[in-house]
Order: C-alpha cells, then sequence, then structure tokens
C-alpha cells in the first residue's frame, strides 16, 4: 500500500514538474515571439495613423496586438499588417516567429531588401509582400531550408530583381505566385513545370527573356498563367494546350513569333485568351471557337488570312479585340451570332466588303472600331440596334448617305472620317444629346449644317473639314457648352460667324474656319482664361480688325489669317503670346511699321513661323525682333513636342523655294520668316547672322538697300533665300557659300555687282539666280568677268533716291527701246519698270534685249 502511494506521489510530483517546465518553455517562447514584434516596430519610420506605436507594447499580451493571432499555446500563427501605409525595412528577427502560418505585410511602404530568415520559415504558408518598395533578389535556395508548407507566395509590386530561382519547385505544396511587375529578368524556370499543384503563375511585367518553357504544359491544374510584358522570344508551344484547367492565358506584348497553335482549342474552358503585341503570324485557328473565350485579344500582330466564321460560336465573347493586323477577306456574317459581344476592335487591317447588316443582332454592342481598312458599300441602318457609345470607321471607302438611325440617345463618339460618304448631315443628329465626339471629316458631305445639333450640348469635337457643306453656320452652336475642336476647313459655307464662338474661348481649343466664304468681323471678345491653342481663318472674307482680346489667349500656339481683308496695324500685343509659334498675316491690308517699341520682357519667345508678307508695312525691318526670335537661334530637336502641329488636324500653307506648299506637320526644327511683297526700306540688318537655325527667308519685293550681310552666312541650316526685287548693292558675300543646305537662291532684280562666287552650293544655281543684276559677272551667267575686274572698276552707283524718278527712268530709253524694237516691246518694257520701281537698271536689262 505504502509502494503504491509512493508511486503515485512520484507521478504526480513529475507532472507537476512537466507542467511548471512547459509553461516556463511556452512563457520563454512567447517572449522571443514579442521581441521579433517589438524588433519590426522598431524599423517601421512612418506610422501615419499611428497603429502600432499605440497598440504594440510590452504591457500587453503579444496575442492581444492588432495584427496578431496567435494559438492556443499563445505563439504567432499569423500576422496581418496589411494597408496600414506603414514605411520601414523589415528586420531579420522576423524569421523568429517559428509557429507563423501567415505573413501579410503588403500594401505599405516597407523598402530594403527582404532579410533571408523570412526562406527558412518551417511553418509559412501564406507569404504576402505585394505592393512595397522591396529590394532585393529572391535567395537561389529559397525553398531548400524552409517554406515546405508554403501555399501562397505574392511579391508583386516590388523592385525585385535577379533571375528566378530554380529550387521554387522545391516548395512542392505552392498552388499560387506572383512575382507581377518587379524587375525579375533570366528565363522562366523549366523546373516551375514541376508544382503540379500550381493554379495561378503571374509573372508579368518584369524582364524575362527565352522562350516559355514547354513544361509549363504539365501545369493540368493551372487556371491562371500570366507571362505578359515581358521580353519572352520564340514560339508559343503547343503543349499549352494540355493544360486544360486553363481560364486566363495572358502572353500580351512580348516578343513571341510563329503561329497560334491549333491546340489552343484544347482548352475548353479557356475564358480569356491576350496575345497582342507580339510578332505572331499566321491565320487565327479556326480551333478557337472549341473555347470558352469572354475576351480575344490578338491585337498589333502580324496576323494574316480571314477571320474565321467559327468565330461566331464563341456565345459567351464579350470583347474581340484583332486590331492592327494583316487580316483580310470580310467581316464574316457569321459574327452577328455573338450577341453577348460587347467591344469590337478590327481597326488597321485590311479587311474589305460591306459592313454585315448581322451586326444590327449585336444589341449588347457598346465599341465597334473598323477603322482603316479596305470597308466599303454602305452604313446598314441597322447598326441602330446597337448599343453603341463609340464608332469608329475612319479612313475606309464607306459610301453613301449617314442612316440617321446612326444617332441614338447613347452614342457619344463618331468617327467616319476619310470615307467616301455624300448626302446630308441628318437632322436625326439632334437625337444624340450624349454625342460628344463627331468627326466627318474629308468626306463628301454636302448641304447645311442643321440647326437640331445645337441639341447636342455635350459635344466637345466636331470636325466636318474637307467636305462640300454650305449655308450658314447655325446660332444653335451657341448652345454648346464645352466645345474643344470646331473645325469647318474647307467647305463653303458663307455669311458671318456666331459672334458667340468668342464666348466658348475658356474650352475651346481649336477654332478652324479657313477656306470658306465666311465674312464680317473675327468673332471676339474672347475672355480672360482663354484656352485657345489655335485660331485658323486663312483664305475667307473676314474684315476690320484683329480682335486685341485674343492677348488673353496665353496658349494660342498658331494664329493663320492669310487671305483676308483684315485692315490693321501690326498686332504688337502678340509678342506678349509666349506660347505662340506660327503668326501668319500674309496679304491681308495690314500696314504701318513695325518699330514701336516693345512693352514685354521677351517676344516671340517660341515663334517659329513669322509670315507677314504681301501686306502695306513700311519702314525699317523690325530689329528687336529678329534679334530675339529665341527659336530660330541654336535649336535642337524637342522629342516631346517636336510634332506639335499635327495635334490640329489641320495643313499650314507656305511659300518656299519659290512654292506655295501646305504642311500637316510642322517640327520644332522648321522655322521661316516671310516679310516679301511689303514696302520695308533701309538695310538688311547685320544681326539677321545671329538666327543660325533659319530655314527658309524672304525678303523679296522690299525697297532694301545696302550689302547683302555677310553674317548671313553663319545661318548653316538655311535652305531658301529671297532677296530678289530690292535694290541691294555691292558684292555677293563670299560667305554664304558655306551654306551648304541652301537649295534655292533667287538674287534677282537687285544692284549687285562683281563676280559671282562658286564652290559649293553656288555651283548648282542656274540663271533666274541672278537675273537682272547687270553688273554681275561669272558662272551661271553669260557674261564673263574681265580679268582683275573688281567693283572700283564698274561704273558708280546712283543715288538710290534718284530710281524713283518716272521721268529719270521713263523718258526716251523707254522711247527708244519703243522704236528700236516695236511700239507693244517698249510699252511692255515701260510696264516693268513701273511695276517693279527699278527703271534705271531695267533699262539697262531691256536694252540688252534691242533686236539685232
Amino acid at each position: 500500500m505504502e509502494r503504491h502511494f509512493e508511486t503515485f506521489l512520484q507521478v504526480f510530483f513529475l507532472v507537476q514538474f512537466l507542467m511548471s517546465y512547459g509553461s516556463a518553455s511556452t512563457t520563454n517562447s512567447s517572449h522571443i515571439d514579442q521581441f521579433s514584434l517589438l524588433s519590426l516596430k522598431s524599423h517601421i519610420t512612418s506610422d501615419p495613423y499611428n497603429k502600432l506605436s499605440n497598440n504594440w507594447t510590452s504591457k500587453t499580451s503579444v496575442c492581444s496586438w492588432i495584427g496578431v493571432s496567435c494559438n492556443p499555446q499563445n505563439r504567432v500563427i499569423e500576422l496581418n499588417i496589411s494597408n496600414m501605409e506603414l514605411g520601414g525595412t523589415i528586420p531579420p528577427e522576423i524569421g523568429n516567429l517559428s509557429f507563423l502560418i501567415s505573413l501579410d505585410l503588403s500594401e505599405n511602404s516597407f523598402q530594403g531588401p527582404i532579410p533571408p530568415s523570412i526562406f527558412t520559415m518551417p511553418s509559412l504558408e501564406t507569404l504576402f509582400l505585394r505592393n512595397n518598395s522591396l529590394s532585393s533578389g529572391l535567395p537561389v535556395d529559397m525553398c531548400k531550408h524552409g517554406l515546405h508548407r508554403l501555399k501562397m507566395l505574392r511579391m508583386s509590386y516590388n523592385n525585385l530583381y535577379g533571375v528566378i530561382p530554380k529550387s521554387l519547385d522545391q516548395c512542392s505544396q505552392l498552388e499560387y505566385i506572383s512575382l507581377l511587375t518587379n524587375n525579375f529578368s533570366g528565363h522562366v524556370p523549366p523546373e516551375i513545370g514541376n508544382l503540379t499543384g500550381l493554379q495561378v503563375l503571374y509573372l508579368g511585367n518584369n524582364s524575362l527573356i527565352g522562350n516559355i518553357p514547354k513544361e509549363l504544359g504539365h501545369l493540368n491544374n493551372l487556371e491562371r498563367l500570366h507571362l505578359g510584358w515581358n521580353k519572352l522570344n520564340g514560339t508559343v508551344p503547343k503543349e499549352i494546350g494540355n493544360m486544360t484547367s486553363l481560364l486566363e492565358l495572358l502572353l500580351w506584348e512580348n516578343n513571341l513569333s510563329g503561329n497560334i497553335p491549333k491546340e489552343t482549342g484544347h482548352l475548353f474552358n479557356l475564358e480569356s485568351l491576350w496575345m497582342g503585341g507580339n510578332e505572331l503570324t499566321g491565320p487565327l485557328p479556326r480551333e478557337i471557337g472549341n473555347t470558352s473565350l469572354f475576351v480575344l485579344n490578338l491585337m498589333t500582330n502580324t496576323l494574316t488570312g480571314s477571320i474565321p466564321k467559327e468565330i461566331g460560336h464563341l456565345s459567351n465573347l464579350q470583347g474581340l479585340h484583332l486590331g492592327n493586323n494583316h487580316l483580310s477577306g470580310p467581316v464574316p456574317k457569321e459574327i452577328g451570332n455573338i450577341t453577348a459581344l460587347q467591344s469590337l476592335y478590327l481597326w488597321s487591317n485590311g479587311l474589305s466588303g460591306d459592313i454585315p447588316k448581322e451586326i444590327g443582332r449585336l444589341y449588347n454592342l457598346e465599341i465597334l472600331d473598323i477603322g482603316s481598312n479596305y470597308m466599303n458599300g454602305s452604313l446598314p441602318r441597322e447598326i441602330g440596334n446597337c448599343s453603341l457609345h463609340t464608332l469608329y470607321l475612319w479612313h475606309n471607302y464607306i459610301s453613301g448617305n449617314i442612316p440617321g438611325e446612326l444617332f441614338t440617345s447613347k452614342i457619344e463618339a463618331i468617327q467616319i472620317f476619310i470615307n467616301l460618304l455624300d448626302g446630308s448631315i441628318p437632322v436625326d443628329i439632334g437625337r444624340s444629346r450624349n454625342l460628344n465626339q463627331l468627326n466627318l471629316a474629308e468626306n463628301y458631305l454636302s448641304g447645311v449644317l442643321p440647326s437640331t445639333i445645337g441639341n447636342l450640348t455635350n459635344l466637345k469635337t466636331i470636325l466636318l473639314h474637307s467636305n462640300k457643306l454650305n449655308g450658314t453656320i447655325p446660332p444653335s452652336i451657341c448652345n454648346f457648352t464645352y466645345l474643344e475642336f470646331f473645325h469647318l476647313s474647307n467647305n463653303t459655307f458663307e455669311g458671318r460667324v456666331p459672334q458667340c464662338l468668342g464666348n466658348f474661348s475658356k474650352f475651346l481649343q481649336v477654332l478652324h474656319l479657313k477656306e470658306n466664304r465666311l465674312h464680317g468681323l473675327i468673332p471676339s471678345p474672347f475672355m480672360e482664361g482663354c484656352a485657345l491653342n489655335s485660331l485658323s481663318l486663312n483664305s475667307n472674307q473676314f474684315e476690320g480688325t484683329l480682335p486685341r482680346s485674343l492677348a488673353n489667349c496665353r496658349q494660342l500656339q498658331v494664329l493663320d489669317v492669310e487671305k483676308n481683308k483684315i485692315k490693321d496695324v501690326f498686332p504688337f500685343w502678340t509678342e506678349t503670346l509666349l506660347e505662340l509659334r506660327a503668326l501668319v498675316l500674309r496679304s491681308n491690308r495690314f500696314n504701318g511699321t513695325i518699330l514701336l517699341p516693345s512693352k514685354a520682357n521677351f517676344s516671340f519667345p517660341k515663334l517659329q513661323v513669322f509670315d507677314i508678307a504681301q501686306n502695306s508695312f513700311t519702314g525699317s525691318l523690325p530689329v528687336r525682333y529678329l534679334n530675339n526670335f529665341k527659336a530660330m537661334i541654336n535649336v535642337t530637336e524637342n522629342m516631346t513636342d517636336k510634332d506639335w502641329f499635327r495635334k490640329f488636324d489641320e495643313s499650314m500653307k507656305f511659300v518656299f523655294k519659290g512654292l506655295e506648299q501646305p504642311l500637316v506637320r510642322i517640327l520644332t526644327t522648321f522655322t521661316t520668316i516671310d516679310m516679301s511683297e511689303n514696302n520695308f526700306s533701309g538695310s538688311i540688318p547685320e544681326i539677321i547672322g545671329k538666327l543660325d537655325s533659319l530655314r527658309y527667308l524672304n525678303f523679296s519685293h522690299n525697297v532694301l538697300t545696302g550689302h547683302i550681310p555677310s553674317s548671313l552666312g553663319n545661318m548653316s541650316f538655311l535652305e531658301s533665300l529671297d532677296l530678289s526685287t530690292n535694290q541691294l548693292h555691292g558684292e555677293i558675300p563670299r560667305q554664304l557659300t558655306s551654306l551648304t543646305f541652301l537649295a534655292k537662291l533667287n538674287l534677282s532684280m537687285n544692284n549687285l555687282v562683281g563676280q559671282i562666287p562658286q564652290s559649293h552650293q553656288f555651283s548648282t544655281f542656274d540663271n533666274d539666280s541672278y537675273i537682272g543684276n547687270q553688273w554681275l559677272c561669272g558662272f551661271p551667267l553669260t557674261k564673263k568677268c574681265e580679268e582683275g575686274q573688281n567693283p572700283l572698276s564698274l561704273p558708280p552707283q546712283e543715288d538710290d533716291d534718284n530710281e524713283f524718278g518716272f521721268f529719270d527712268g521713263f523718258t526716251w530709253q523707254v522711247v527708244a527701246l519703243g522704236y528700236g524694237c516695236g511700239f507693244v516691246f517698249g510699252v511692255t518694257a515701260g510696264y516693268f519698270m513701273l511695276r517693279y520701281r527699278r527703271p534705271k537698271w531695267l533699262v539697262g536689262f531691256f536694252a540688252g534685249l534691242l533686236c539685232l
């Protein structure tokens, strides 16, 4: 009995000892967990909401801390402090949380490396570090010393780099891997194909290279594969057809080539296929119709052949994106069977034939883009049955009338420019009150602009240029509230422009009405805060003055009023428009001098085009402008806005190299000054040579005197120089021979003397460049220079003031010419002498043509 009692006491004390030891051991382990978490807290440098600083304290149990979960033994098994806007680094002590099953630090601003201790944690099943600023590589042996229970690995949206470890396959329980949007390089490890339980693999938006390993075909449980936005090349492996559980396949934006494997037709569960932005070739496999696709995106490849009619089997398809390929043939009528379709992108292919009326069965279709193809025929009225908010049919051969059914209450954007449409714009347009983009430019539309267009109060863009529209611009446009682009150029509109257009200047960026028959005053006033970027009223019959309120348009880049009847002095206020790049006043009735002192600190700092030709300006050339055209001095090509003019969807005509030429592209390096056909007098200032990036210069048909400045030789990019029909004298400066880009030179009808320089470009110019300079000699003229001839041996130049005396130049010499060569010839000679206001030297020129 005593022996049993003794045994009982021994067992009792042993249990008490073990319980006491276990409690002490648990307490010590809890202290380790607490120490690890407090170490993490000490490395946090930003806690804007004080979520940890006020809660994680040694005075309370670690299991009560925010984001911490424990097991019954008070060991930390879950740490979730995601989305708290925390910043700092992750300390290595985090790896001492040996019971941790789930670690989630995502959606914060942690930076620095991932401590290697994390990759040795034996119990970890979930590791979420996504959307931080972590930067380090992954250990090559990351799954050899721990993480054997890991199921979910999410490290996307960081700055991680290096190669993806081959040892990843030793984390054999992995079901989810996301390394999206990092800086990983190297190849996709074929060993990933051993992770047969993997369901999600996201490696997109890195810098991975090489082929897609065929071993991925072993992943028959994989549901989502994202390898897009990398640098992968080679072909799409046919083994991809073995991944029969696949729902989503994203290979977008790589360098993949070859055909789309027909084995993709084995992916019966596939819902989303993205292979756009590659170099894939060949036909679209008809087997694609066997899938369960919701989205098919193959845009921007070089696919050929026709769209297979089996595409109509994809009854669940909501997005069909085949734009920017080399597909040809018709749009199959079977496409009308895809009644779930919401977006259809077929732009920039070689498709032809009619738009099938079966598209009218696509009641859910919201976006239809067949732009830049070879589609013909007329627009089917059935298209109005769709739920379209966007219709792009630009650059095709579509003809006939615009059906009124097109203008539904849902439509927001219509772009059918560059087609063969004719007839009038339907009055039904007034129904489309949500329309904000209307582009019917470059067609053959005629008739008037219907007044119902005023119902479109949300309209931001209206481009109707290059048609045959006529009549007046309806006053109902004054109902527009948010108008930004208004482009009616190249039509036959007439009458006055509604003055309310000036009131739109808070939003209006482009106002182009050129090449119509409009008259009256230019709309005004333009309000303070005017947003106008481009005003083109070229080739109309506007009169009055140029509105000074345009000075409120601080963003104005183009001001073109060429070929009107504007009578005004030079608009000095334009020099305060710091963004102005093109000022075109050509062919109006501007007059007076350009010599007023400047009120601006910087005059025309960005001006590239200064065209005031064919007006009645007088006085000296505007030296202060020529001295300050910064955009014509030391210009280098600005890549950010080098083609700044294209956005205005307009052309501008310039006279250079003797021809009028339209330009639709004006680069930052295009610079021109044209002050021809005015009454400017005095000399050409020497400072003109500062404009070393000027391309085209025209001072012709003025009354300029003095020498040609040698500083013109500094204008190394000059392509065209026209100083003809002035009263310039002296020699042609030899410095001009250094202008190696000079393609057009006109110095004719002046008083130049001496030998024509003979080198570089000057050897390419013909007689026309020098005609009417009696005392010039040498090639290409037939008149040879006498040996030793110099300007001092030539007849002295007469006083310039006498050149304009009528009787000095038009008396007995003209009469003699009349008798010598006939009355008609004499009168003709007299006409030219008066026309060019150079009687004396012209007399010499015509005298050389006397009949023998």
